[in-house]
C-alpha cells in the first residue's frame, strides 16, 4: 500500500522513518533501567523477526502529502500517554481513552479539542463549527496562514490526527442546525459536551437537548476564567445555565433582534461579574470594535480548565454543576495590588431616620404643606439640597452643604436654579389658600447658606389661585423618546409666556439639523462624563440601582426612571464600573457613550435653551423660578419634560478654569462651547439656566421620590 501509494506520483513524500526509535523509547519506557544494548536486545526481540518497515502502521495525511511511519495503536497510545503516569494511572486513562466528547465551536473550542487529544482524553470526537479560519482568527487559533479559508473544524481535526491518526474524529463542517442537532448528538451519544459557539440561540438549544439526553455541558468564557458545569447527566430537570435564562428558550431566539441576543447573553455571563477588559470592549461593539476580543492566554487557559474539568467528570472525581472562576488576575497579582471586585454599583445613601409624627398644629400643617409643595421642585440629580426652618413668620430656606458643591454645580449655581424652583413652588402653593408668599433671596449677608426667606402674609384683598399651582404635585422627569413630532404654535408660545413672565429668554431648537448637531454634541458631553473619574463617580452615586434603594434613600435617580431597555440597562451597568470606563478612555473607545445625545435629538419635539439676565446667583435663583414655571406649563400641556444640565454646568466649570476636570477634558470642552452657543443662542452676559428637551409621549413609568418634609423641616417657635 505504502509503495503503491508512492508509485501513483502524487507528489507525496515519506517523513524521516522513526519507528525504531520509537520502539526503543517503548522498550525503555517498559524497563527504564535498561542500557543501550540492552534496549537493542529488547527492540529486535518485540520484532519477533518482523522487518522493521512491515512493522506498524504507515498513516496517510492527505492535506499534508506526507506518509509517517508510526507503531500500532495500543503501542503508540501507551507511549504517548507514558508521561501522564502516574498522574493518570493506567486503568484510568483507558477509562478516558474510551470516552466520546462532541464539541461545538471550534475558534474557542479548539484549544479543548486540542488539549484533550493531547492529554489522551476521548477517541471518538463529533466536532461541528461552519466558520472558515480568517487572518484575525490567528491571535488564539492553532493554524497558520497556508491555512487560511479552510474549516474551523476541519483545522482541529487535522491537528488532532496530527498529534494522534488512531483517533475517530467526525466533522460537521456545515455547523449545527435545528435539524441535525438530535443527530449530532446520538451517533454515538457523547459523554461530555464542550461547549463554545457564539450563537445564543444555539448555546440554548444545545443545552435543550443534553438535558433531555442526560449529558453533562461543559462551557469556559476565556474572561476570568469563568467555568460553567451542567451535570444534566445527575440533574435531568437543572435550569438551563443555572437559571440564568429563565423562560427563554433557543426557538424563542432563532428570530430574535441582536438587542434582545445581546440582553441573553450578558444575563448569561453575568454584567457585573465579567472583567473590566471585556466589559470595556462590549460597550465598543459596533463602533471601535467589530466582535468579542479573546486572547491566546485565555483560551489556553480555558482548554486547560475545561480539560481538567472533563477529565474529573469522566473519572466520578467531580460532580457539582456551578460556576467557577480560574481568575489569574486575582490567584497572580502583587500582594498589595487593589483589584476592582466583581461589582461595584454604588452602596445606598443612607437618610436619617424620619421623625414620630406630629401633634395637630393648624399652622404648621400649613407650612408643612407649602414645604412639600416646594421641595417637589427639580434639583439636580434628585439632590434635593435644601433645609426649612420656620419662626413663626418666615421660613427660611438653606442649603444643605452635604447635598450641593458636586462637579455638575459649579459655584453652587445648579443649587440656585433648584431654590429658585422650590421658592416658585411655595409662591404658587400659597395662592392655592389665600396666602401671599415673598421671597427675599440671600437676606442675610453673613450667611450665605440662606438662600432665601419667604414670609406668609393673608392675601387681602383675595385673589384667584395661580393655575399652575394645580400642575405642582404633576410635574415630573419624562426621560421616554418619541418622535420627532413639532409643537403646536399654541404650545410654544405658552412656554415662551411663562418664560417671560419672570424676566427670562426661552429658544426652541427644532429645526431637524439644529437638533441633530445639538444632539451630537450632548453625546460628547456624556462621553466626558462617563470617562472622567470625578464625573463618572458623581453620575454612579446618584443612581439607585434598586426599587427598594429609592424608597429608602428618597433621593437621586431611579433607575427605573431612565426609561432603559434590557440592552441598554445591560450596558449602563457595565459603564457603572469605573474601571471599565478607565480601560476604555486608555484605548480612545467611548463611541457608543455618545449613542444617547444622539437618540435623544431623534427623540424630541424640541430642545429648550432658558438662560436670564446676569451671571450672579441672583440670576440663577431667578431663573430657576422662571424654569419652573415653564416646566409647569409644558406639564398642564402634556409635554414631556427632561432637563439636560450637565452640559451647560460643565461648560461652566471649563470656562472659570476647569477645576477638577483634566487639561484634555478642559479643553473638549471648550471646544464644543461655541457651536453649543451658537445653536442655543444663549447671549453673553446671562445665565445658561438649563438645557432640556420636550416630546410628545406617554407619562413616565415611575416618577422620583422626595424625602420626607420632617426630614428637611424644623420649627424654632
Amino acid at each position: 500500500m505504502t509503495a503503491a501509494l508512492l508509485e501513483a506520483g502524487h507528489g507525496l513524500s515519506v517523513c524521516t522513518d522513526t519507528l525504531m526509535a520509537q520502539l526503543a523509547e517503548l522498550m525503555e519506557t517498559r524497563a527504564p533501567t535498561l542500557d543501550g544494548a540492552g534496549i537493542e536486545r529488547a527492540v529486535q526481540a518485540h520484532l519477533a523477526g518482523v522487518p522493521p518497515e512491515r512493522y506498524g502502521n504507515w498513516v496517510h495525511y492527505p492535506w499534508r502529502r506526507q506518509l509517517v511511519h508510526l507503531l500500532p495503536e495500543d503501542e503508540f497510545t501507551e507511549l504517548r500517554l507514558a508521561r501522564n503516569r502516574n498522574k493518570i494511572t493506567a486503568a484510568e486513562q483507558a477509562r478516558l481513552r474510551a470516552l466520546h466528547i462532541a464539541i461545538v465551536g471550534l475558534s474557542v473550542g479548539q484549544a479543548t479539542a486540542v488539549t484533550l487529544a493531547m492529554e489522551g482524553i476521548g477517541r471518538s470526537f463529533a466536532l461541528a463549527d461552519f466558520d472558515v479560519l480568517s487572518l484575525s482568527n490567528l491571535n488564539r487559533l492553532r493554524a497558520s496562514v497556508t491555512d487560511i479559508g479552510i474549516n474551523k473544524a476541519v483545522l482541529t481535526a487535522r491537528a488532532m490526527l496530527e498529534i494522534d491518526p488512531y483517533l475517530r474524529i467526525r466533522v460537521e463542517a456545515l455547523g449545527l442546525r435545528d435539524g441535525n442537532i438530535a443527530t449530532f448528538l446520538s451517533a454515538p451519544p457523547p459523554d461530555v459536551i464542550v461547549e463554545e459557539c457564539d450563537d445564543i440561540p444555539m448555546k440554548l438549544l444545545v443545552r435543550e437537548a443534553a438535558r433531555q439526553a442526560g449529558i453533562p455541558v461543559v462551557m469556559e468564557t476565556s474572561d476570568r476564567g469563568m467555568l460553567d458545569v451542567e451535570r444534566f447527566d445527575l440533574e435531568p430537570d437543572r435550569a438551563i445555565f443555572h437559571g440564568l435564562a429563565a423562560h427563554t428558550s433557543g426557538a424563542d431566539l432563532r428570530d430574535a433582534t441582536p438587542a434582545r441576543k445581546l440582553q441573553t447573553a450578558m444575563a448569561i455571563v453575568g454584567i457585573d461579574t465579567v472583567s473590566p477588559r471585556l466589559a470595556a470592549s462590549a460597550v465598543e461593539i459596533g463602533t471601535t470594535l467589530r466582535s468579542w476580543p479573546q486572547l491566546a492566554s485565555a483560551v489556553s487557559l480555558g482548554a486547560a480548565v475545561v480539560t481538567d474539568t472533563v477529565r474529573r467528570i469522566a473519572l466520578d472525581e467531580f460532580r457539582g454543576s456551578g460556576r467557577y472562576y480560574v481568575d489569574l488576575d486575582r490567584i497572580v497579582c502583587d500582594p498589595t495590588a487593589a483589584v476592582e471586585p466583581p461589582t461595584d454599583a454604588p452602596a445606598p445613601v443612607r437618610t436619617s431616620a424620619t421623625r414620630g409624627r406630629h401633634r395637630p398644629d393648624p399652622q404648621r400643617d400649613l407650612v408643612r404643606s407649602l414645604v412639600e409643595h416646594g421641595i417637589s421642585a427639580p434639583s439636580g440629580g434628585n439632590a434635593q439640597p435644601w433645609l426649612f426652618d420656620w419662626d413663626g413668620t418666615t421660613l427660611h430656606c438653606r442649603r444643605d452643604p452635604k447635598r450641593s458643591g458636586s462637579m455638575l454645580d459649579h459655584a453652587h449655581r445648579a443649587t440656585w436654579v433648584a431654590f429658585g424652583a422650590m421658592a416658585e413652588n411655595i409662591v404658587l402653593a400659597a395662592t392655592a389658600i389665600g396666602l401671599v408668599a415673598s421671597v427675599r433671596r440671600f437676606p442675610d449677608g453673613e450667611d450665605a447658606s440662606v438662600v432665601c426667606a419667604i414670609d406668609l402674609d393673608r392675601d387681602t384683598p383675595a385673589r384667584s389661585p395661580d393655575p399652575l399651582a394645580e400642575q405642582i404635585l404633576r410635574r415630573c422627569t419624562n426621560r421616554r423618546l418619541g418622535r420627532r413630532d413639532p409643537l403646536a404654535p399654541a404650545a410654544t408660545s405658552a412656554l415662551d409666556a411663562a418664560a417671560d413672565a419672570r424676566g427670562a429668554s426661552l429658544r426652541l431648537i427644532d429645526a431637524d439639523a439644529d437638533m441633530d448637531a445639538l444632539g451630537k454634541i450632548l453625546g460628547a458631553g456624556d462621553r466626558i462624563r462617563f470617562l472622567s473619574r470625578t464625573l463618572h463617580a458623581e453620575l454612579m452615586s446618584e443612581l439607585r440601582w434598586s426599587a427598594d434603594e429609592a424608597l429608602h434613600t428618597r433621593d437621586g435617580i431611579d433607575l427605573r426612571t431612565l426609561e432603559l431597555d434590557a440592552t441598554d440597562l445591560a450596558a449602563l451597568r457595565l459603564t457603572a464600573r469605573w474601571r471599565v470606563m478607565e480601560l476604555l478612555g486608555h484605548v480612545g473607545g467611548g463611541g457608543n457613550l455618545e449613542a444617547f445625545g444622539r437618540r435623544a435629538a431623534k427623540g424630541s419635539s424640541a430642545f429648550g435653551s432658558l438662560s436670564f439676565p446676569g451671571d450672579d446667583a441672583a440670576a440663577f435663583f431667578e431663573g430657576g423660578r422662571a424654569l419652573q414655571r415653564v416646566w409647569l406649563t409644558a406639564t398642564a400641556l402634556d409635554i414631556a419634560f427632561q432637563p439636560l444640565a450637565a452640559l451647560p454646568y460643565l461648560f461652566m466649570r471649563a470656562e472659570a478654569g476647569g477645576a477638577g476636570l483634566s487639561t484634555a477634558e478642559t479643553k473638549r470642552l471648550l471646544d464644543l462651547r461655541p457651536a453649543y452657543r451658537s445653536l442655543t443662542g444663549v447671549p453673553e452676559g446671562h445665565a445658561d439656566v438649563l438645557l432640556f428637551r420636550l416630546a410628545r409621549v406617554d407619562a413616565p413609568s415611575v416618577r422620583a421620590l422626595r424625602r420626607p418634609v420632617d426630614d428637611v423641616l424644623t420649627f424654632s417657635r
